[in-house]
């Protein structure tokens, strides 16, 4: 298992588990530094590597009347603040002419997932030589990933990390298969389980209750460190209420520090008996 370096962050090849985290859309400058401090302390209390994500927008929301996001100059604006607070940074890249801005500030470049099969976008990730976390479609089986994972390698890129966000199941729903994490690491690469997005409800409003099933995220996610994940993906908000996306789906900011640590205590089992 390759370890992958994002920032002064190292994930895989061993390594305990790390952090992936912050708010799903940047809303304001406010509550972006308000939730990278947090995150920063809390990171620090545990031990815990964190890499900070927020995007700063979103090419997929169902409707024209949802929040975007701050747009590409003013999103990187804040990220690079968050950056110079000495945490790496991440966000969604959805188009080629956004790479070259985004791969100036950012850490670690994410191919969305429903762009996972978008060969160009690919490519562009890949020839920034940052390293490229891939979000698996819905609509991909795991083992599809190796053909992602030889798309960027032909760019000379091996700096690469593998996300499961869930499977299509019927129309709205996604189902966790905790067979996907084991079936992408064969491809050598660190994996990421997104215990976050996976508890959403297609179809339903996101910043409505009703639009998925928190409760879920601390099973899903324990399920996930322990079939062997190298990094958990979680996107927290410190009032998830007010929140302009995601707001059905994201873990409350008070709720993650007692959560890491029991994640960390599977990690310290789980992790020396891991497939290599």
């Amino acid at each position: 298992m390759k370890e992958v370096a994002v920032g002064d962050v190292a994930i895989g090849g061993g390594r305990q588990l790390a952090l992936i985290a912050g708010p799903c859309v940047i809303e304001s400058e406010a509550v972006v530094m308000e939730t990278a401090e947090r995150l920063i302390a809390v990171s620090g209390r545990l031990g815990i590597p964190l890499v900070f994500k927020s995007s700063y927008a979103k090419a997929n929301r169902s409707s024209v009347d949802y929040y975007t996001g701050p747009g590409l100059e003013e999103g990187l604006r804040m990220l690079r603040k968050v950056r110079e607070m000495g945490v790496p940074v991440l966000s969604d890249v959805h188009s080629l002419q956004e790479v070259d801005a985004a791969a100036e500030v950012l850490d670690m470049l994410q191919l969305p997932a429903h762009l996972s099969m978008q060969t160009e976008l690919t490519l562009a990730l890949a020839r920034t030589g940052k390293t490229v976390n891939v979000k698996k479609g819905q609509f991909l089986a795991p083992g599809d990933m190796a053909s992602v994972v030889s798309k960027i390698e032909s760019a000379g890129n091996r700096k690469i990390l593998l996300t499961e966000r869930g499977a299509s199941f019927g129309y709205h729903d996604l189902v966790a298969d905790m067979r996907s994490l084991a079936i992408m690491r064969r491809t050598g690469y660190p994996v990421v389980f997104d215990a976050t997005h996976v508890v959403r409800l297609y179809g339903r409003p996101s910043s409505d209750a009703s639009g998925g099933t928190p409760e879920f995220i601390e099973p899903l996610a324990r399920a996930a460190v322990a079939a062997g994940c190298d990094a958990v993906f979680i996107e927290t908000h410190p009032r998830v209420s007010e929140a302009l996306c995601d707001a059905a789906s994201m873990l409350p900011l008070d709720r993650l520090e007692p959560l890491l640590e029991r994640l960390m205590a599977i990690d310290e089992v789980v992790r020396p008996h891991a497939a290599s």
